[in-house]
């Protein structure tokens, strides 16, 4: 099991692997949250209460229709008067916001734009179903007004009846205000942050001891209970090497990268492990910048370890002290002034960057929209490189903003290309507008929450659910800090996300209970049609798990039903170590399975499921860098067969489906159970026109199992022990 490769700058490296755990939906908008409160609306209010902050701007709003794409019904909320919405030439139109809460309405401004609304309503609801009218407005004249109202609500709308012109209803802008004494519901938004969130800044005493201490409890804590997050104030940090080890992460809380500066080093190494990194998952990096002690910065890790939003003034080695086994890894939205070394480094994703160079590498290197990446080699070397990523949405982040804590919600951008920074464009939410959620927290609270319109930020923990997370608001931020863990108790499914724009989910790993799931998170509902192109749903360092840490059941983990959905980074994994682990004591069909039309997946790392490891129905899927194991147990050729086929393949594209395209995708196998296993294909596609397919492999570790072909019976068999690809670099 043992495959020598000479690296391009002249080292030996070993490059074998020990077994390891490797008009529209819009419509429809105002109906979808039911708040479970009585208000009783204060009486008697004069103008005099009213707030003079608009509790409307920034948030998530809807209309009936829209003129064009470039008049959102956002555009009518967003502070910037050289925006706008506007709707089609008809009547009635309407446009609404959600306050995130019911609240004591007592004035609603309306800046119109030249197409003005003659007649109209301003209208309130609890629910977003039933309407109560606070005014009715004939005879208008456009420009901007501010009309006194006195009612209370959660959702606020123009419902107009005349347009004053012949086009159609145009505000550049809509504000709400509210009583200094208006509720915010029973759960409150804001507070501290926990007791395993660890603030500092250039001046806390023992900082290093802080580190330390963490790592020490953290560094071979693979399957263990503690979760931290360091949180870095802006300033400079001289002599600092902050270790990571297991569910540690560490972010500068600056807008950007520079606000705070390490001089020093942000490290993840072997020595737990004898110099295998083959298993440093489960630990991240971010927006920070690194000017490292000796000018170069290691990160050497394996999978759902993202290196996200960081400025390394030197150069970057991925590997181990050594040169060890290493499997990861991903960078995003990261500028690394010198050169990248992989080395030993099996697989590696980098999206959105700028490299000042990169050396060397195993058998994948992907790279979409990075600066400095090297060109593709595919035929005689490990490179895949897109000039840029099609369409891409950096991670949402905590910031300081002053002494106030905000969440950062970057903007979509399109064929991008190098990092997103600095002046991000984006939206910061205010800490108030998000359920602080610690330890103890009950999922019914959680729910409740998010039906106010708050969104969530998971502290560092582990949390069991006894009902499943319905996310079912627009424009909804699920964050993650430390690893967050979610574990669905009998066999209920952890999350689900309506069919709704703009749901950001980051930063948390879902971990199957013992009970069978039938779904471990789903996006979408079966059967979704609407498009939500202009503002994807994003799935990003969200990870599943599925045993390893006990025993875990979960018949799909991740289901897309949505169109337009971002897969940004995600390891979805059966475990194959740890406790729990077993054919079928920790059974898991499927790993991903996308319905959907027009996903994207940046970043796609699925192993050692039963059956496909990512199985894709939907049209238009296009995939940039996949990685894989088969599962290692499987018992023999039999359990594994299907439709005269041997073993399952690591990557299916539905034969229904007449569009797909993907670059730089791996898969390996490792069959311990039964080595004398010889598996079909690594990737099954439909032969047909619409159907690309770029840069595949498949590698036989060490001889444990083969495969005869690479894809659709095309591709040489692997064979022997000497682990060495098997390549397509087209298909069909």
């Amino acid at each position: 099991m043992r495959n020598q490769i000479r690296s391009r700058i002249g080292i030996r490296i070993g490059s074998r692997r020990r077994p390891r755990c490797l008009g529209v939906a819009l419509a429809a908008t105002a109906a979808l949250i039911t708040l479970p409160l009585a208000h009783t609306p204060a009486v008697a209010v004069t103008q005099a209460d009213c707030a003079t902050a608009d509790a409307a701007q920034g948030r998530p709003a809807a209309a009936s229709s829209t003129e064009n794409p470039g008049t959102p019904a956002s555009a009518a909320f967003d502070g910037d008067t050289s925006t706008r919405w506007s709707s089609q030439f008809a009547d009635p139109q309407w446009i609404q916001v959600d306050l995130g809460a019911v609240e004591d309405l007592c004035s609603i401004d309306l800046h119109w734009e030249t197409a003005y609304g003659k007649d109209f309503q301003l209208q309130a609801s609890t629910d977003g179903q039933n309407w109560t009218t606070l005014k009715t407005v004939t005879g208008a004249t456009g420009g901007t007004t501010s009309y006194g109202v006195s009612g209370f609500g959660r959702y606020v709308r123009m419902y107009g009846t005349a347009r004053g012109t012949g086009y159609g209803y145009s505000l550049w802008e809509m504000a709400v205000h509210t009583t200094a004494t208006g509720t915010t519901g029973p759960v409150q938004g804001g507070g501290d942050l926990g007791p395993n969130v660890i603030v500092v800044d250039p001046s806390t005493p023992n900082l290093q001891q802080k580190f330390d201490d963490v790592f020490k409890q953290q560094e071979s804590a693979q399957f263990g209970t503690g979760r931290y997050q360091f949180l870095l104030k802006p300033g400079t940090y001289n002599g600092i090497n902050a270790q990571l080890g297991f569910y540690t992460s560490v972010s500068g809380l600056g807008l950007n990268p520079d606000d705070t500066q390490i001089n020093g080093d942000v490290t993840v190494d072997a020595g737990w492990s004898g110099g295998n990194a083959t298993q440093n998952f489960w630990r991240s990096a971010e927006n920070l910048a690194i000017t490292p002690s000796n000018g170069t910065d290691r990160w050497a890790v394996a999978q759902a370890a993202p290196f996200r939003r960081i400025h390394v003034r030197g150069g970057m080695n991925l590997a181990p002290t050594g040169y060890g086994w290493a499997s990861g890894g991903y960078i995003a939205d990261s500028k690394i002034d010198g050169t990248v070394g992989p080395y030993s480094q099996q697989q590696w994703y980098a999206r959105d960057s700028s490299v000042g160079g990169w050396t060397n590498g195993v058998w994948n290197m992907t790279f979409s929209g990075v600066q400095g990446a090297p060109a593709t080699d595919f035929d005689s070397g490990p490179y895949t490189t897109l000039d840029t990523t099609p369409v891409s949405r950096e991670k949402p982040y905590l910031y300081l903003d002053g002494n106030d804590y905000k969440v950062f919600v970057p903007g979509r951008r399109t064929n991008a290309r190098g990092v997103s920074w600095p002046n991000t464009p984006g939206t910061a939410i205010p800490l108030d507008r998000f359920y602080v959620v610690k330890p103890g927290a009950t999922a019914a609270t959680i729910n409740a929450a998010l039906a106010q319109g708050l969104n969530l930020l998971f502290t560092p923990g582990i949390y069991h659910l006894d009902q499943t997370i319905d996310v079912t608001r627009p424009d909804t931020v699920v964050l993650g800090l430390g690893l967050a863990t979610l574990v669905p108790e009998g066999g209920i499914d952890a999350m689900h996300v309506a069919d709704v724009d703009g749901v950001r989910l980051a930063g948390f790993l879902i971990d199957a209970g013992p009970v069978n799931s039938d779904t471990l998170l789903r996006i979408g509902t079966p059967g979704s049609t609407a498009g939500h192109s202009a503002d994807p749903t994003t799935m990003q360092d969200v990870f599943i798990r599925i045993g390893g840490a006990g025993a875990g059941l979960a018949t799909n983990s991740v289901v897309v039903d949505s169109n337009d959905v971002i897969i940004d980074h995600t390891w979805i994994w059966r475990a194959d170590h740890g406790s729990g682990v077993g054919w079928d004591t920790n059974r898991a069909d499927y790993g991903l399975r996308v319905n959907g039309n027009d996903v994207l997946a940046t970043g796609l790392f699925v192993e050692h499921f039963n059956k496909y490891d990512v199985y894709w129905s939907g049209e238009r899927g296009r995939t940039i860098f996949f990685q894989n194991e088969k599962a290692y147990d499987a018992p023999n050729a039999a359990a594994i067969t299907h439709d005269g086929k041997v073993g399952y393949a690591a990557y299916k594209v539905a034969d229904s489906v007449t569009s797909h395209e993907a670059w730089g995708l791996g898969s390996y196998c490792n069959y311990t159970a039964d080595p004398s296993i010889v598996q079909a294909d690594g990737f099954e596609v439909p032969a047909t026109s619409g159907i690309s397919m770029h840069d595949l492999l498949v590698i036989s570790l060490g001889g444990n199992g083969q495969y005869a072909h690479v894809v659709n019976g095309t591709g040489a068999p692997t064979s022997g022990t000497g682990t060495v690809p098997s390549k397509v670099t087209s298909f069909p």
